[in-house]
């Protein structure tokens, strides 16, 4: 079993059809660790970073989930960030997400 932490899911990430996925919101907390980034912007790698307080690297890098596979989405809200943020701007928010394929 694989995890990753990203910004985004997409269908192009699974491997095979049909497919299970299930997705439930939860806190920054229950990130794990050990999750491999998969996030591959710096100013998005920078704010998740902040908001976990450890250390997420940019990794621009595709990813194919398969069965067992989790991927912890971190969703901005808001909009896109301004260029060069750290944290989050006013007004932009981040929904942190548990996607598993079944």
């Amino acid at each position: 079993m694989a995890k990753y932490l990203g910004n985004a899911f997409s269908l192009q990430m699974l491997t095979a059809f049909p497919a299970q996925v299930s997705v439930e919101e939860i806190e920054p907390a229950e990130v794990p660790a050990d999750a491999k980034s998969v996030i591959g912007h710096a100013d998005t790698a920078a704010v998740v970073s902040s908001i976990l307080g450890r250390e997420i690297p940019v990794n621009r890098v595709s990813i194919s989930l398969n069965a067992g596979d989790e991927l912890y989405v971190a969703q901005l809200i808001g909009g896109r960030l301004p260029e060069g943020s750290t944290t989050l701007p006013e007004g932009f928010s981040l929904k942190f997400l548990k996607v598993t394929v079944r």
